[in-house]
């Protein structure tokens, strides 16, 4: 059995703040992320990350809007799909669409907020627990796969590493969600006047609604260039604190 000692130890562990990042740190982690965007074999490979995270922004839009949802699937060229059952028109359908390539800054927001609290390893726990909620619904091998081994290594790095570099991995992980979520946006539009994505969100949002593709697919760069400013500035919290700038 567990102790009470055991318990209160976890407790502490999940819930309590950490020491603030050397500032180097958030350079350091901001710079690694924006290369791994901006160049083609990491994005190729780290862009799955978004991917989950896009998808679990549709089947979660679509559970609030009290759609019922029939499952996700991830796949190995970093695409991916939700499937809901509803009505097929109506603003649950729209939020539904809607928040796929918005998702992956928005949840880099709010860890860019536990962040800013210090709660790095509360972060990292949280981020296996929506994993493993979002793994139930998960529909197709590599997609069981792409879950269990992001999961895991949050996991690890969350239970193994030291403090120093569970700061390191969360921020890195947060401003990669912050600013891989502006690249997908640019690459929808691109493929778009290429004719190559006839049935993107922005289409289907424009077969539902009176605004034409072109106005969503900019509605989701302003959003995530917005949620980028705002979680760039909490995220340079202990930059401006050490120059005496911090609000």
């Amino acid at each position: 059995m567990v102790s009470f000692d055991g318990l209160t130890d976890l407790w502490d562990r999940l819930f309590g703040a950490q020491p603030d990042p050397p500032p180097l740190l958030v350079l350091v982690t901001a710079a690694v992320a924006l290369v791994v965007v901006c160049t083609r074999l990491p994005w190729r490979i780290a862009r799955n990350a978004v991917t989950i995270a896009h998808e679990g922004g549709h089947a979660l839009a679509a559970l609030l809007t009290g759609r019922k949802l029939r499952g996700i699937r991830l796949h190995s060229d970093t695409s991916g799909l939700t499937l809901s059952a509803g009505r097929p028109t109506g603003p649950g359908m729209v939020l539904t669409l809607l928040a796929g390539y918005v998702a992956p800054p928005l949840v880099g927001l709010a860890g860019a907020w536990l962040l800013g609290d210090n709660r790095i390893t509360l972060l990292l726990w949280l981020a296996v627990v929506l994993l493993l909620a979002m793994l139930i619904m998960i529909r197709n091998a590599f997609g069981v796969v792409s879950l269990l081994v992001t999961g895991g290594l949050v996991l690890a790095v969350s239970w193994y590493a030291t403090p120093q570099v569970q700061a390191a991995f969360a921020y890195a992980g947060v401003w990669f969600l912050l600013l891989g979520g502006v690249r997908p946006v640019v690459e929808l539009q691109r493929l778009r006047s290429r004719g190559r994505m006839p049935a993107s969100d922005a289409d289907q949002l424009a077969g539902l609604t009176p605004f034409p593709a072109f106005f969503w697919v900019v509605v989701f760069a302003l959003v995530n260039l917005a949620v980028l400013l705002v979680g760039a500035t909490l995220l340079a919290d202990p930059l401006l604190a050490d120059s005496g700038l911090a609000l």
